[in-house]
């Protein structure tokens, strides 16, 4: 009995020993598969400083005399500091429902993300800065929006409307607080919306989520401005972040790669992704992530359209600061081109 017992305790020994050495093992290949990918992975492009178009003046202007003073110094990057162009489009794919610029400082571990309204006033033909992308397609957009806040775009991640309720379902839905009650209904085809909801804390599923993200107004008119909207927007859009990086949803990762294939188009590359989510590690969701909306006035005409959003130019130079600038140096109002209806 007492032999018995031993060799019980020897295979047991053995087992917990084998299942040491595997964990040790598994261990192992893990951080040196992770030192592996820090040490090949490299850092994304960054682009170059913008070079703001200013219009010309039909005022003639002397010829400028020699001066003294020296040779402005180059528009220098920060190390390991991106700007990312984040855009929904609509139901229909031709206007941008939802518009962001975001920064990710990998060395300080922070991430700034602007809310621009759709209505915004831009040097354009067409005014509003949601019609450019159905225009000058994406490229174009990027380009508008560097004029607009002097800030060079790195990369741009454009999301459609499926793929935002798919990946909100994956995770199980969201609990989120909406801002105010909501009763808006839309039935013109393509649209056909029906969103109802009372102010408070709700469990949002992917098309409870689209709704609350695409609301403006009720069927009265009443409801919050573009800015509240922009407000709820990325607040929802942070609760969905946390929620799929949480620990619980790491069996799903394949399953978000494949959501983010099929629904999102952007420039960059797999070793670019690979390489921030290698420094997401590092970053606190609930202290790193800092938001804003750029303020103006909604009730602006301009050439002939009305609700045009014009924005506060020493206001939003304030957030550009803040939150986007990617130089060694401060924006100033000569960097960016913000337009204004008078």
């Amino acid at each position: 009995m007492a032999k018995r017992l031993i060799k019980k305790k020897k295979k047991r020994g053995g087992l917990f020993r084998a299942v040491y050495r595997l964990i040790l093992a598994c261990s192992i290949l893990i951080v040196l598969g992770f030192c592996l990918a820090k040490t090949l992975l490299r850092p994304p492009v960054q682009a170059p400083p913008v070079s703001v178009q200013v219009p010309e003046s039909t005022e003639t202007v002397e010829e400028p005399v020699e001066s003294a003073e020296p040779t402005p110094t180059p528009l220098v990057r920060k190390e390991g500091f991106y700007t990312f162009l984040l855009v929904a489009t609509d139901v229909g794919g031709g206007n941008t429902d939802t518009l962001m610029v975001a920064s990710y400082d990998t060395v300080g571990q922070k991430v700034g993300v602007v809310s621009i309204p759709r209505d915004t006033l831009v040097r354009n033909d067409f005014p509003k800065i949601n019609g450019i992308y159905a225009r000058e397609g994406i490229e174009g957009l990027k380009e508008e929006v560097s004029q607009l806040t002097g800030v060079p775009i790195d990369y741009y991640v454009m999301v459609d409307i499926q793929g935002f309720i798919r990946l909100v379902d994956e995770v199980g839905g969201v609990d989120f607080y909406v801002p105010c009650d909501m009763d808006y209904d839309d039935t013109t085809p393509g649209q056909e919306l029906r969103i109802h909801y009372t102010e408070g804390m709700h469990h949002l599923d992917g098309q409870g989520a689209m709704e609350v993200v695409r609301f403006r107004h009720n069927n009265d008119g009443s409801g919050y401005t573009d800015v509240g909207r922009a407000e709820t927007q990325r607040s929802l859009l942070a609760a969905v972040g946390k929620k799929v990086l949480s620990f619980s949803n790491v069996p799903k990762f394949n399953t978000f790669v494949e959501i983010f294939q099929e629904n999102v188009e952007t420039d960059l590359s797999a070793e670019d992704i690979a390489w921030f989510i290698s420094k997401a590690v590092g970053l606190d969701m609930d202290s790193g992530i800092q938001g804003e909306t750029l303020p103006g006035d909604g009730t602006v005409s301009y050439r002939g359209y009305d609700w045009c959003y014009e924005l506060e130019p020493e206001a939003c130079l304030e957030i550009f600061n803040a939150l986007l600038d990617p130089y060694t140096t401060p924006l100033t109002m000569d960097m960016v081109d913000i337009m204004q209806a008078s």
